[in-house]
């Protein structure tokens, strides 16, 4: 399910005719070395795409219509090789419906020092430039990336890139679809909300179906490509002779590709890049699908358990986020607790999380399912890499949204897992558990997240500004005193923000 490869951000240079042709010539030389440098070192998730220099009002409110109408620009990167005087950008920047960056950077590194003459000042003046058109961004109150280094810098790439993803992401979210088959597990509050405000606030759409609708399609699936799917299995995953050695437990994986087969075609068939399900909501099926939905993350899918629409949209936007990353993005849940010298979480759900997320090939198993409709489910059993990650929450707070990030570090788990019966992971979340485990309560965080290895923290505030929705992070730096004021501060200027 890779969207992403058409996307481009645009590199705009701002200047005035004041300089006259040479000058513009040589801006416009640069500007294309800039994007020829930054796509050749391959840092960046999409491409970057110069256009012609900007000089007037006219030209800088066409470029900025231009990139509205184009499905295949997700952003803009804007910086002032010289002076552009900020008036001139003001209609277009009333316009403009995509993210942008403002990059503070300069062509050269280092002064000329024997050379430098007012020419040379005239010419690459982006501290100056960039000041007057950071005005007008402030000044308009537009929400937007500041980035600052020379674009050779490693931390300047890195900064471009982390925005960039978060621009996918933001495009990914504006299209998305999310099909939801069968309700909300009863008398859960967390995974419900107001799906009208998402789609104005996300863009994301959240469609429901009957069971029925889905069995009609699994139906249609053939004992031969269930049979295709099962050599699929037997290549992927470990476990897999034994299981198909034995009559019973071969049915349970033909189940299993079944269900995957027919979800596929299902979400395919509809554009849904998204799904959930409810244990208690499975009428026709043979039961709650679990290789089916792992493997459906595995593919790009965005998914969220007991009707969860909110962490399903998330779990599909990170993982067009992390898109060539090492590290995964799986549908996740805290689960139980290890209170010990350092507190730990470990994290997995009853069948689905993704095996993208694993530390070795996963093992294939069936195991009987207990909650809901009891029957033997094919499974896939892993434990997660370790390394840094992030869990993160979507919440409906019923006049706003608000993401919420808790910084992790995944471990390998201490000894081994033999009675477990489903995939997991172990982290110590930051800064410990007891801070922020009752951080995570205050802020009314869910029970499930969308966690990821390859998506950053930075990467979700830039999202959640594009979304122009709060965030609030959980890391080293957290303490309960100081968050509890932020979530009131926040409270007052939401509420401000949204007027009477």
């Amino acid at each position: 399910m890779n969207t992403t490869s058409a996307k481009q951000v645009w590199f705009v240079t701002g200047s005035q005719h004041l300089y006259g042709p040479k000058v513009l010539a040589e801006v416009a030389q640069n500007s294309q070395a800039i994007v020829n440098g930054l796509n050749s070192e391959n840092t960046i998730a999409t491409e970057l795409v110069c256009k012609p220099t900007v000089k007037s009002p006219e030209e800088i409110l066409e470029v900025c219509l231009q990139a509205n109408s184009d499905p295949n620009c997700v952003g803009l990167v804007l910086w002032m090789h010289t002076f552009s005087p900020a008036k001139m950008w003001i209609a277009g920047l009333n316009v403009l419906t995509k993210p942008w960056l403002h990059l503070h950077t300069q062509f050269n590194a280092a002064l000329p020092w024997a050379d430098i003459d007012m020419n040379y000042m005239n010419t690459h003046q982006s501290a100056h430039g960039d000041r007057e058109f950071g005005f007008i961004g402030t000044r308009m109150r537009k929400e937007r990336k500041v980035v600052v280094g020379h674009w050779r810098q490693a931390h300047v790439q890195q900064e471009i890139d982390d925005w960039c993803r978060a621009a996918l992401g933001w495009a990914e979210s504006q299209s998305l679809k999310v099909a939801r088959f069968g309700d909300n597990m009863r008398h859960v509050a967390v995974t419900e909300g107001d799906k009208v405000a998402a789609q104005i606030t996300f863009g994301y759409q959240v469609h429901g179906f009957g069971i029925a609708d889905l069995v009609s399609v699994i139906d249609q699936i053939t004992d031969a490509d269930v049979a295709a799917q099962l050599e699929l299995y037997r290549n992927d995953y470990t476990g897999v002779d034994a299981i198909l050695a034995d009559e019973y437990s071969k049915q349970m994986l033909v189940n299993e590709a079944r269900l995957e087969l027919g979800m596929r075609k299902f979400l395919d068939d509809g554009g849904f890049g998204a799904f959930t399900n409810c244990f208690e909501n499975l009428a026709g099926m043979t039961g709650l699908p679990g290789l089916a939905t792992q493997r459906l993350m595995s593919q790009g899918f965005g998914y969220g358990g007991e009707g969860d629409w909110k962490t399903a949209a998330m779990v599909r936007i990170m993982k067009v986020m992390g898109q060539g990353r090492e590290g995964g993005c799986s549908f996740m849940e805290d689960y139980t607790y290890n209170f010990g010298s350092s507190d730990q979480v470990l994290g997995a759900h009853m069948l689905e999380v993704c095996p993208s997320i694993a530390d070795a090939k996963p093992a294939l198993s069936v195991h009987r399912h207990t909650i809901g409709v009891k029957c033997d489910v094919a499974r896939l059993r892993f434990t997660a890499k370790a390394g840094p990650a992030i869990n993160v929450s979507p919440i409906d707070m019923g006049n706003r949204f608000r993401i919420l990030v808790n910084e992790v570090d995944t471990l390998t788990p201490p000894a081994d897992l033999p009675n477990l019966p489903v995939a997991s992971a172990l982290w110590e979340p930051k800064p410990n558990l007891q801070i922020a485990a009752a951080a995570w309560i205050h802020a009314g965080g869910a029970h499930h997240t969308a966690y990821s290895q390859a998506v950053t923290t930075d990467m979700i505030l830039d999202y959640a500004d594009m979304a122009g929705v709060e965030t609030v992070v959980i890391d080293d730096a957290t303490t309960i005193r100081t968050l509890k004021q932020e979530l009131r501060n926040s409270a007052a200027y939401y509420q401000l923000k949204q007027g009477v």
